[in-house]
């Protein structure tokens, strides 16, 4: 087991604090770690007709528009439970309430270097409504695209977003059960 020393935080801002560790290893040797801290995030499956609803926005870090379904975690200045967590983010990005919305899992998006989490939840039974995006989410559109399209565009780069991509593995083995 990998023993931490000592900590130091090196940047902080509303969204995130980056830390290294120093750490001793198992076998008494020395090391450092850059970990990433941000709050644990949802994200949800809007799932009808045979498909999915989906979110398109630009991604800053990846200079690049991506599919993706919609996610994220609570602000500074609000909480709740995760389950609400998934009914706003839904919301608000696509407008639909969900009348059924099932906790699928637990996992980690990039756990090589941040401790966020990410809770996933399946939702059924959606009514349409206009969303209400944030400043940030301006550029957002969204659209219902059946499954075989959703696995095309996975296949052909248009969905490259890790915690998607996890969230429809876990769809699959949800109805496999």
């Amino acid at each position: 087991m990998i023993e931490a020393l000592s900590t130091r935080e090196a940047y902080r801002n509303a969204w995130m604090t980056v830390r290294e560790d120093v750490v001793r290893r198992e076998d008494g040797s020395t090391g450092l770690y850059g970990v990433v801290d941000k709050p644990d995030f949802a994200i949800v499956v809007p799932y009808s007709d045979g498909g999915f609803w989906l979110v398109e926005q630009f991604r800053y870090p990846v200079m690049r528009r991506a599919w993706e379904f919609p996610q994220g975690s609570w602000p500074a200045d609000k909480g709740g439970s995760q389950e609400d967590l998934a009914r706003a983010e839904l919301q608000e990005e696509t407008g639909l309430r969900a009348a059924d919305v099932r906790h699928l899992a637990h996992f980690y998006s990039a756990y090589g270097h941040s401790s966020q989490g990410c809770d996933l939840y399946l939702a059924t039974s959606l009514a349409e409504g206009a969303p209400e995006r944030e400043s940030t989410e301006q550029d957002m559109v969204h659209r219902w695209f059946s499954e075989a399209d959703f696995v095309r565009m996975i296949r052909e780069g248009e969905i490259v977003d890790a915690a998607t991509i996890a969230a429809y593995t876990y769809v699959v083995l949800d109805r496999q059960a």
